[in-house]
């Protein structure tokens, strides 16, 4: 017979969890982010926290926020990354294929379409006026999403002090993301006994809604099977990851030749995808040393309005490699193909070998970061990463901040770029508004101001 008073201290016992999260459900909701995802990583991460922990409690903020710690230390988009983590974590390996998918397909058409208008019409009013309106706005997006996420990753004085020193490492001294990541792990790892006194202890009661229920997805339920490593699994992955490449690249230089420009972009963006470190900011100064003065692809201008795009379209700012794909193939176009033909099969390609990456290290390494969340040590490292992060975004919200308040022309300071950003800063912190809505206002707002 059961002991009562077990019964009524064991927070298993004592509060059920939520259902299961019924997969056409979120199929929905996976769609409706891809065309929501504005702002950066930050932003994009902000709306992830904001609807899956604490709207639909689909998954707990511990089981969130070590999911993004690992995301974190991947090469590639790390909010895309973290949507096929908890997509994964939901419905398997075809729900980490729909959640990462849809998050980048969205834009994979806006940006196609964004950037033949560039390519084909940049220099009118109305698509000059429309990226004016949504610079401001994706400003206001990220230093919402700073303080959103800076006061649920910064817990404790040590992640304070990490972040702080990871902006001025990166802000005044221009030290490597990659390095600030790694000393930020070994600070975590090794650091006072303060840093690893976070976190649920075993027993602890679970994180609880005021409904009573925990979480679809908590720390207190346990692991589903398919969440524990598998070696026979992970090599099956690799070799389906190693096919699917291996096969591209075959009949890609089957069909146009080794020397061609499109196997020369499928090979420099798999390169790429395995370097970049620090998101869109780091990759796009990789991408132009080379686009630009090895291959001479496309110009320094060029890549900097192709990061624009990017930052006012929904998706991973790293679909700036699209863009760079789409023009450097646009302006050298293959025999026989127009320059938008040209154009978007260099885009596709591109595109494919900078994601397929990204969804092996998620279903590669998942289970084994599952496996060892309860690990302290190594809670604390990723904790530390987090925190540092925090102090790196917050930089490149300062950088792009500069850039659209205080264009070079004559005058400086744009005091209606600063009122537009404080404006939608106050809508999405304050009302919160959809992002969506607030980013739709900005390009319309822009858009009347440049035909007028």
């Amino acid at each position: 017979m059961e002991d009562p008073a077990t019964a009524t201290t064991d927070p298993r016992r004592e509060i059920a969890a939520l259902p299961p999260v019924p997969f056409g459900e979120a199929f929905r909701f996976w769609l409706k982010l891809g065309f929501i995802s504005f702002g950066g990583p930050a932003g994009q991460i902000a709306i992830m926290h904001r609807e899956l922990v604490e709207r639909r409690r689909w998954i707990s903020e511990e089981r969130f926020l070590h999911a993004l710690n690992y995301c974190m230390l991947l090469p590639g988009p790390e909010a895309q990354q973290l949507a096929t983590y908890v997509g994964w974590l939901l419905h398997r390996i075809p729900g980490g294929l729909v959640a990462g998918g849809l998050f980048v397909l969205p834009s994979v058409f806006v940006l196609l379409g964004l950037s033949y208008l560039y390519a084909a019409h940049g220099e009118t009013a109305a698509v000059a006026g429309a990226l004016y309106g949504f610079r401001p706005v994706v400003v206001a997006i990220v230093c919402e999403a700073v303080l959103r996420i800076g006061r649920r990753a910064i817990r404790r004085r040590w992640h304070l002090a990490i972040s702080a020193a990871a902006f001025v490492g990166i802000y005044l001294f221009g030290v490597p993301f990659p390095l600030i990541v790694a000393l930020a792990a070994l600070v975590g790892w090794f650091g006072p006994r303060e840093m690893r006194s976070g976190g649920a202890e075993p027993g602890q009661a679970a994180e609880v809604a005021h409904d009573g229920q925990r979480p679809a997805i908590d720390d207190a339920a346990p692991p589903a099977p398919h969440t524990l490593p598998s070696a026979p699994r992970s090599l099956a992955i690799t070799l389906v990851g190693a096919g699917l490449w291996l096969s591209g690249f075959a009949l890609l230089v089957g069909i146009v030749g080794r020397d061609s420009l499109y196997v020369h972009e499928y090979a420099f963006f798999t390169q790429a995808a395995f370097v970049t470190f620090g998101g869109a900011y780091a990759v796009l100064a990789y991408v132009a040393q080379a686009a630009v003065g090895t291959f001479g692809w496309l110009t320094h201008a060029q890549t900097v309005d192709g990061l624009a795009l990017a930052e006012t379209t929904p998706g991973p700012l790293i679909m700036v490699v699209q863009f760079v794909g789409f023009m450097a193939a646009w302006n050298h176009p293959v025999a026989g193909l127009t320059p938008l033909a040209s154009g978007v099969f260099g885009a596709v390609l591109t595109t494919y070998v900078t994601f397929l990456p990204c969804f092996l290290f998620i279903f590669l390494g998942a289970p084994y970061i599952e496996v060892l969340r309860s690990h302290r040590a190594l809670g604390s490292a990723l904790g530390g990463v987090t925190a540092a992060v925090v102090g790196v975004v917050l930089n490149l919200a300062l950088v792009f901040g500069a850039a659209v308040l205080f264009p070079p022309v004559p005058g400086g300071f744009d005091a209606l770029a600063a009122s537009l950003a404080a404006v939608a800063f106050v809508a999405l912190w304050r009302f919160r508004v959809e992002v969506l809505w607030v980013v739709a206002a900005g390009g319309l707002l822009g858009l009347v101001r440049g035909v007028v």
